[in-house]
This record gives C-alpha cells, structure tokens and sequence, in this order.
C-alpha cells in the first residue's frame, strides 16, 4: 500500500477568493477564519474573500493568508476524508509552507503558528524594504548552470540559488540590478526562460538576515514538541525530531535554499507514493511531476 504526505503551499499560492467556499461549508474552518481575525486583529477573512488583491499579496498578510487557508482546506479534507488524514505519515511545506506542516504535525498549536507567521511576514518584508531586491525563475537549466549564472550576473550586488524547485527550475533571488543582468543573461546561458517573480525581495538569501533575529527571537517564546510525523526541513531535505533543532532550522530557513526537490526524492526513498496538495493552488502538484511522474497527487480544493 502507498503512503501518504502531505505537501503545504508557500508564498505565491494566494488569490483573492480562496478560502470561501470551505468558511461557508466547513465549520471548522469558518472557526479558523474568526479566531484568525482576534489574533491578528484585522478581518483576515474578509481579506482572502474579497481581497483588494495587492493588500493580500503583500508579505506580511499574503504569509497569514496562506497559513489560515491552508489549515482550513485541511479542516475540509478530514470532514470528507478522515482515514486519508489519519493515513498521512509525513508533511513537508515550500518555505512558509512549513509552518503549516509543523501544526499539522503537532509542534507547534494554532495561535502559536499564526502568530509566528505575521511576525516572518513582517520580518521579512521589512528586511526586503531596506534592500531593493527580487527573485528570478530560472527555467531549463542545471544547478551548475545557475551557479554559473549566479557567479556571472552578481558583480557587486546579492545574487544566490533561493529555491531548488524541479528539475529545470530554479529560482534566484538577490539584489535588484544583479537578478536584472542574470534575466538577459540566462537566455545566452541556454535557459528557456527567466522570469521575474513579484515578490517584495529576495527570500532565502543574506538580504533576509535582518528578519533572523526578530524571528529567532519569536520562536524562543513558542513552546514546540516533538512532531507526531515527520516534517521534512526546507534547509536539509531531512525530517527532524527535537524541538530546539526544529526552531534552529527554522531560523535558518529564512536565509538558506528551499530545497524542494530533495524534499521530495526523500520522500519518495521512504516508500511515500500518493501525495495531496492542501491549500491554495496547483503549484505544488505540477512540481511533483517535474520531479517524479510515478507519484500521485491530489489538489484540496480551496
């Protein structure tokens, strides 16, 4: 028999509208939505609904979003599937999406989380605000590739490998002139494209450094146990069991690659087959068949 995991969208995945449909079928998830808006004191929900778009794409309230929506379409899955909730053995989330994946797997509770979330939002929005700075899709070349890339297009500027995503897509993130120079670059290079993403900065790089102490410093104040499953970390592509290494890679998580791929080839080594995507969007599944086409994954709608 497959075993399943469970994959948690990250920043990028919202879109106003989401989150609706399960706050006016699932109670629990309405739940979520309204103690939601007491912690972080505006009306979250009212944001995912009706938006205005750019006041949900923002970091500091797009990372919220995600993490609340996420947890509601999770809330769906175990009102209409309970045994595949049950059945799940291990998670693993695309950077902020490992937040949600450390309250499904027990580590951390709701309120915790989310209050984590915004202040990662905010940490890292302000750090992008203080360097102008962006990220860049790479598609169609090899790790070795972009490094090259990277090493070609940085001159004095940030420019280093964000997420290693699948096989031919790789995301840059660095200083705004240099993520310039490697976009017309690329192409030279071989790349199918390169593709400028709208993010407010260049995540998973140094430039998040000032978002680490504020960060680390809010984790030192969450009470966080041992996971119930394995989640497997961003930074290593690794499951981890005690709680103070949990919090240190989290930390690190802000300035380290996604490795994404690794994450799931682990995945895979460890017998796991049949995945779902719960939250927000169809990324996470289309990267899943870039990596692996022998595995199965199903989307939760939201």
């Amino acid at each position: 028999m497959s075993r399943i995991a469970f994959l948690f969208p990250g920043q990028g995945a919202q879109s106003v509208g989401m989150g609706q449909r399960l706050a006016e079928s699932v109670p629990e998830a309405r739940r979520l939505y309204d103690q939601a808006g007491e912690i972080l004191g505006y009306d979250l929900a009212k944001l995912c609904f009706e938006g205005p778009a750019e006041d949900l794409d923002s970091t500091v309230h797009s990372q919220p979003a995600l993490f609340v929506t996420s947890l509601a379409a999770l809330e769906s899955l175990r009102s209409q599937s309970p045994d595949v909730v049950l059945a799940c053995e291990a998670a693993a989330g695309l950077s902020l999406g490992e937040y949600t994946a450390m309250v499904f797997a027990g580590v951390m509770d709701f309120e915790s989380g989310l209050r984590l979330v915004q202040q990662r939002g905010a940490a890292m929005q302000e750090a992008a605000d203080a360097t102008p700075s962006g990220m860049v899709s790479i598609l169609g070349l090899e790790r070795i590739q972009v490094e090259a890339l990277c090493d070609q297009a940085r001159e004095d500027g940030v420019l280093e490998i964000a997420n290693l995503l699948c096989p031919g897509n790789i995301v840059i993130s660095g200083t705004n002139d240099a993520c310039e120079r490697a976009a017309e670059i690329a192409e030279k290079l071989g790349a199918l494209k390169a593709v400028p993403l709208a993010v407010a900065g260049a995540f998973h790089t140094e430039i998040m450094q000032p978002a680490v102490e504020r960060l680390a410093a809010a984790l030192a104040n969450v009470t966080m146990r041992r996971p119930t499953i394995p989640v497997i970390s961003n930074v290593d592509a690794q499951p981890h069991d005690d709680p103070e290494e949990i919090r240190r890679l989290l930390i690190k998580q802000v300035v380290e690659p996604v490795r994404w791929e690794d994450s799931i080839r682990y995945l895979a080594s460890q017998g796991f087959s049949q995945f779902y995507e719960v939250g927000p969007g169809r990324v996470l599944r289309g990267l899943l068949r870039r990596i692996d086409r022998n595995l199965s994954c199903q989307s939760v709608d939201v």
